[in-house]
């Protein structure tokens, strides 16, 4: 038996998991989502990811046709019948089937479709030697046209950055703001070090505030560490003592390079390395439903 995704209340073959061809979650990118992990059969910040789901849901005008114990429960319920312990876990809600006009008022209702599988975003050998990044033209989209707080699934704007960073011959790029500050990259959250101070740009850069975002701050505070949330030019980035990236999927992994210039000497710093091994410790000792 193959893996089965969740699709409105019912567990599905892989298969035969399908949408109408009319979803405007399809049609227009009209719906949310998030991206979660588990291990050890743990779902690691579960609570966060699910509050963070209704918040873009509302964001959007989108009514979410459970309650939050409800995905909750269908998440782990997914999760178990697939007999996964470790996993990424996607959670999708879509506008569901409407016409062919933009207006949502006349979609049938909301669809809910849980997906647990694998993921695995860059090679292990990335985690240990670091990876190279640049800055691309694609900005990131302005406050004034979509919040950046929704996690929407019209990610046009960051495929177009990976695709510039593709072109460039690397794997990830960073997006910049509509005022030249860093933002983001395409899917993972930046930090930097500098004067051993941890630093990141603030959530009115233009960035989506996520959950490993969050954790690895508070880890970095535990520690001992000051942290900043301020903004950050390309220079900033480019005499850098360390850089690193956070997202539910990269967890945290170091950045050697931007824009063909070494950060640092060029290897992963004592404290990006410090914090990889204290986040993966508190995804190993998080209590179950985290």
């Amino acid at each position: 038996m193959g893996l089965k995704v969740y699709v409105s209340g019912e567990l599905k073959e892989k298969e035969d998991a399908c949408i109408s061809v009319y979803d405007h979650g399809l049609l227009y990118g009209d719906g949310v989502f998030e991206g979660i992990r588990a291990y050890g059969g743990r779902v690691f910040r579960c609570e966060q990811h699910i509050d963070r789901l209704f918040d873009s849901a509302k964001g959007i005008a989108l009514d979410i046709p459970m309650s939050k114990n409800e995905v909750h429960e269908a998440i782990l319920h997914t999760l178990h019948s697939n007999g996964l312990t470790d996993a990424y876990i996607r959670v999708v809600v879509t506008r569901g089937a409407g016409t062919l006009g933009l207006d949502p008022t006349k979609c049938s209702g909301p669809g809910v479709i849980i997906i647990t599988d694998s993921i695995t975003l860059y090679p292990r050998e990335m985690y240990e030697n670091g990876l190279e990044v640049v800055t691309v033209p694609t900005t990131r989209t302005a406050h004034s046209a979509l919040s950046p707080k929704i996690k929407s699934l019209n990610y046009l704007n960051n495929i177009l950055a990976k695709i510039e960073a593709k072109q460039a011959g690397v794997i990830e790029a960073i997006m910049l703001n509509s005022e030249g500050y860093v933002a983001e990259c395409t899917g993972d959250n930046i930090f930097i070090v500098s004067g051993g101070v941890v630093v990141t740009p603030p959530p009115e850069a233009g960035i989506l505030e996520g959950i490993t975002r969050e954790v690895v701050m508070n880890l970095a505070r535990e520690a001992g560490i000051k942290v900043e949330q301020r903004q950050l030019t390309r220079f900033d980035l480019y005499v850098s003592q360390e850089c690193f990236l956070t997202g539910t999927a990269a967890e945290v992994i170091p950045v050697v390079r931007i824009d063909s210039r070494a950060i640092g000497d060029g290897t992963p710093g004592a404290i990006t390395r410090r914090l990889l091994e204290m986040f993966r410790r508190e995804t190993r000792s998080a209590p179950p439903g985290r």
